[in-house]
Parts: structure tokens; sequence; C-alpha cells
């Protein structure tokens, strides 16, 4: 027991005095946090904006400019000469322009005098948009038709045949932070776990020090259940300290029990540990265990759901996904945090995790070399 406590201090020392390791398991992360969270932090909602020329100058046209101004994501300024406006939008400066032409007023007025009599030639408002945007462009069309439409049926005295009576339910306020946190741990737990895991034991084997180990009477056991207690310890407090960073500078809070997010962080550490083992094992020299371990840690990046949803991955990588270990890792750090689920909830996510823990320590059991 006594050599068990002196091997976890001994890699807790290791970690505290490698500055590189503090900075790439515990600084870089905190950094790539803030950096995205100042970013996308408050969601990827669509912000449009706008150039309008108006030609007319008059009330009718000075009112439907301001129709504009009760939309919140629609940002309309006035445009002077719209040879100039409509250089900016081919720039990409604006998303679109909205040109008013003379007698908009005039024609406006023949409709509300003749309101009930056909035969009216309807008041043409040129709107030009930026193809390359889509999404913005679509949506300022949607709301360009929206505020058109309005002033058409006050005109007309338009009466509704149907209505619709719109009734809003109050539900999860996630922006994108909330979304990245977890996985931000989840990526912290795979790089210092099977990258780290993988380099080290590769180094200690090539220096010479796992073989001194096992010439004295230390048995493996020993010495795998320090360097998983010194881990665990690392990724429980570098997991708390995230989140309570994240909590203090974004707002971010943990809607579910404490005990089931740290208990995820331990299933996880264990299970890219095992992993980690493999890749020690296989690796000849420290030097090739970084591409062995970069080689399955990159995609998973992408593809376990750290920076976007799982779902928007395309349908036939899904059987894949599903199979990875931090996909199961981050949805379940996110369904803790964000919906407040339980063990109940979460049990295939823990389950998957298990298996993974235990195949992987079973092969690595095999793969394992002192020398």
């Amino acid at each position: 027991m006594n050599a068990y406590w002196q091997l976890t201090l001994a890699q807790l020392k290791i970690f505290i005095r490698n500055r590189q390791v503090l900075f790439w398991s515990l600084l870089f992360p905190l950094f790539f946090m803030v950096m995205f969270g100042s970013f996308f932090g408050n969601g990827t909602s669509v912000s449009i904006n706008g150039l309008v020329v108006d030609h007319d100058q008059t009330e009718a046209s000075r009112l439907f400019i301001a129709a504009f101004g009760q939309q919140p994501a629609f940002s309309l300024e006035t445009a002077e000469n719209e040879a100039d406006a409509m250089e900016r939008l081919k720039r990409g400066d604006r998303h679109i322009v909205i040109v008013i032409p003379r007698g908009y007023e005039e024609k406006l007025n023949r409709w509300t005098e003749n309101a009930d009599s056909g035969n009216k030639e309807p008041v043409r408002i040129k709107v030009y948009y930026d193809q390359t945007n889509v999404t913005a462009s679509q949506t300022a069309l949607a709301i360009v038709n929206l505020i058109a439409d309005g002033i058409s049926k006050q005109i007309v005295r338009y009466t509704p045949v149907m209505t619709v009576e719109q009734e809003g339910v109050q539900s999860l306020n996630l922006k994108y932070i909330d979304f990245l946190v977890p996985g931000i741990v989840a990526m912290m737990i795979m790089s210092n776990n099977l990258n780290g895991v993988a380099a080290q034991i590769a180094s200690w084997r090539e220096r010479g020090v796992l073989r001194r180990m096992q010439s004295t009477t230390l048995k493996a056991s020993t010495f795998i259940a320090s360097q998983i207690t010194a881990r665990l310890l690392l990724n429980g407090l570098q997991a708390v300290i995230v989140l309570v960073v994240a909590r203090f500078v974004f707002g971010t809070q943990v809607n579910g029990s404490w005990f089931t997010l740290l208990l995820f962080v331990v299933l996880g550490t264990l299970a890219f540990m095992a992993i980690g083992f493999i890749i020690a094992g296989l690796a000849r020299t420290p030097e090739s265990a970084g591409p062995i371990a970069g080689f399955l840690s990159f995609p998973m990046l992408f593809l376990g759901g750290v920076f976007f949803p799982i779902q928007n991955i395309p349908e036939f990588l899904q059987p894949l996904v599903r199979l990875l270990p931090i996909s199961h890792l981050t949805t379940a750090l996110r369904q803790v945090m964000n919906v407040g689920a339980g063990m109940t909830e979460m049990w295939p996510e823990a389950l998957n995790l298990g298996g993974w823990l235990i195949a992987a320590f079973i092969v690595s059991a095999f793969t394992f070399k002192w020398e």
C-alpha cells in the first residue's frame, strides 16, 4: 500500500512540475472554451444587415422603413445612392438592398381611395439579395414579404377567415456555450488519458523506467492502480475547474447531479486510459505513440459530438458514431448538465463506456510490455 501511494504522489508531482502537461491538459481547454464561448456562446441566431434606397422620400415610404425597426434581427440603414448600395451588397458587406421607387405613396393612395375596385397596378418594391448567403437572405426576404403583406392587408381592409392562437411554452434556454462546455470536458478526458498515457508509458519503457520497476518487488497491479488514481484525481480536478470557470464567465450550470456527472468523468477516464495502455503496448517508441494516439483521437473530436451535434453527422457514419466512447461520454455529460438526467436515463451511455473499459483493459493485458 505504501508503494501505491508513493507512485500516485510521484505521478501527481510529474503533472504539476511539467509546464507543458499543465498547459495542454488544463490551460489549453480553458483557452479553447473561452475563445469559442466568446465568439459563439450566445448561439447561432441569424442577424440581417440591409440597406434601403428611398427614391420616394414621402411619409408612406418612411413608415415602411420604420416597420423594420420592430424586427430585432434586422438592421436596416439608409443609402443615398443605389449604385453604392449594390456595390456593398456585391462585396458581401450587406445581405439585402431594398429600393423604394418614386410614386410609392401615390400608388398606395390609389389603393386606399379605391380599395374595392379591381384592375389596379400593384406597388412594386425591388429587393436585391446575396445569393451566396442563403440562410440570411431567405430570412431577410421573409421579413420583407411579411411587412409588405401587412401593409397590403391594412389597405384592402382584409378580414381573416381563420386565425391562429399562439401560446408560448418555455423550454430550456440553452446557448452554444452550454453545448460546448461538456464537449470540452470530454475532449480533455480523452486527450489526457488516451494521448497522455500512451506517450508517457512508451517514454518510460524506452528510458528503462519500467524495466527497473519490474526488477523490484513492485506488482504490476500496484503500478496500474497508482496510474489510475493519479489520473482520476487530475481529471476530476480539471473537470471541476472547467465547470467553475464556465459558470462564472458564461453562466453555465449543472442541472443534474454532481455525483452522476463525476461518475461519468470516472468512467470516461478509465475507458480512455485503457485504450491508452493498448497504444502504449503497440507503440515501439514514444515517437510512434503520438501519431497512433492522434490517428484515433483526432477523428473522434469531430465524430464524437465535441463541437457540433452528433445528429448533424451524415447518416452513413451514424453506426460508427454510436460505437465511439467519446460520443457516449459527450452525450452523458450534456444530458446531466443541461437536462438534469440521472443514471436511470443514462444507463446506455454508462454501459457503452463500461464495455469499452473492460474490453480495452483485457486487450491491454496482452499488449502491455515492460521492456
